[in-house]
């Protein structure tokens, strides 16, 4: 692993609320540790990082940069200077957002570390919500999730499909599984999976059920809020839906015997109706949100159809090479976003 690393030696000493935890207790280390990867330069995470800045607990925040070179990856300082330290870290190729996010993990220096993208903006309060929230026995922490694109009902249709279980004015609590790519976990449950983690975190929904299945606790904490900015090209939309159901439908069955591959593949074109069914009744029943679900249907059972067709691929074939054209559509929101979001 290809590190520079910078720490603040001037940290500032802060009172927060956030509690007597073992967390606060140590101002010579970082509460958080956030991770975000950029195939980029620095200007393709700078909204981001300038959400970071707006963190009430910004200097205890570390910033864990993945990119595919060290040397060429250029930061500005100005931009960087108030957090607690941040590290650059090299991963030559980068074709996974799931090797990616690993890497940054592994980097860490604090025990909480919240995985960032480049197209998803915390809002101001957003870190020291999800640290409050690990001060109880969970593993991982999860934000609600705001539309930061809500023109078009293709970004309302990526939403739901993706989040409807956690889009804004969904309540705190414990869940099943979180929001993948934009949620928090104590850095050392998720090292104990060594060189799996990087399997588990190609497709966090996987993840988040083997933590389950373990015994250990997630919760969703209403007080932590990213706006994240959905897919609005139609065409990019469904591509992106085959690609990840492959990639989501190729961990799950990893360690399944043959026979349970078969039942799961031949089953496969349920699964748009399962799906649709589940978000029904997982999303919040605001007014707002029903009225923009009964909008969006026939575009979401587009996109649930050829996500479901990925699945049953991933399921029968494995990922093939949808993990790395899956990181084109991650990467770089702007290009698979219409004229629209732009005025």
């Amino acid at each position: 692993m290809d590190v520079f690393c910078l720490n603040d030696k001037n940290v500032v000493s802060m009172e927060t609320s956030i509690g007597n935890s073992d967390f606060s207790n140590h101002l010579d280390t970082p509460l958080l540790s956030v991770v975000l990867a950029t195939p980029g330069r620095f200007d393709t995470i700078r909204n981001t990082v300038h959400c970071l800045l707006a963190q009430s607990i910004k200097e205890r925040i570390e910033l864990i940069i993945v990119t595919p070179s060290r040397e060429r990856f250029e930061v500005d300082e100005n931009d960087v200077s108030d957090f607690f330290g941040y590290k650059i870290v090299g991963l030559p190729g980068m074709n996974s957002v799931g090797a990616a996010n690993a890497m940054g993990v592994r980097a860490a220096t604090a025990p909480v570390v919240a995985l960032c993208e480049d197209h998803s903006f915390p809002e101001p309060g957003w870190a020291e919500a999800l640290i409050k929230a690990h001060t109880g026995d969970y593993a991982a922490v999860g934000p609600v999730i705001k539309n930061a694109n809500p023109k078009t009902l293709v970004s309302w249709a990526d939403l739901l499909v993706a989040y409807a279980p956690w889009i804004d004015s969904t309540p705190s609590g414990e869940s099943d599984h979180l929001p993948g790519h934009n949620s928090s976990y104590k850095k050392e449950v998720l090292l104990s999976y060594g060189s799996e983690l990087e399997k588990m975190m190609a497709s966090e929904s996987v993840l988040h059920w083997d933590l389950r299945q373990k015994g250990y606790r997630l919760y969703i904490e209403a007080n932590a809020k990213t706006a994240h900015t959905n897919f609005s090209l139609f065409s990019s939309w469904i591509k992106s839906k085959f690609h990840s159901g492959r990639v989501f439908g190729s961990a799950r069955v990893h360690a399944w015997p043959s026979w349970k591959r078969l039942v799961f593949t031949v089953a496969s074109p349920l699964i748009p109706i399962v799906r649709l069914w589940k978000i029904i009744f997982l999303m919040p029943g605001s007014r707002q949100t029903v009225g923009v679900f009964l909008k969006v249907i026939p575009v979401m059972i587009a996109g649930l159809s050829f996500s479901a067709l990925g699945e049953m691929t991933g399921y029968a074939f494995g990922p093939g090479n949808s993990i790395d054209i899956l990181s084109y559509y991650e990467f770089h929101r702007t290009r698979h976003q219409c004229e629209a979001d732009h005025e």
